[in-house]
């Protein structure tokens, strides 16, 4: 883009970078959500809950299976 398409889009500087800080939000939140690491915790904090007696076991199931599919989806290649 010219100097002049840069000048005619000046306006809309404030709203470009708001929008590419919050692309910079949005994949940093998406990477941690999907650290494996992260979801390994938050399965082994589910499996204390299980063994504790805070949560049954359909509970556990259920939660596990959206741990897993978390797992899953972040370590398929993008």
């Amino acid at each position: 883009m010219g100097l002049l398409g840069e000048l005619l889009l000046l306006p809309a500087a404030p709203l470009r970078g708001t929008a590419w800080v919050l692309r910079q939000v949005v994949a940093e939140a998406e990477r941690q959500y999907y650290d494996p690491a992260a979801v390994q915790r938050e399965l082994a904090r589910l499996a204390e809950q299980l063994e504790a007696g805070e949560i049954d076991e359909a509970e556990f199931d259920r939660r596990e299976d959206e741990l897993l599919d978390r797992l899953e989806k972040g370590t398929r290649p993008t």
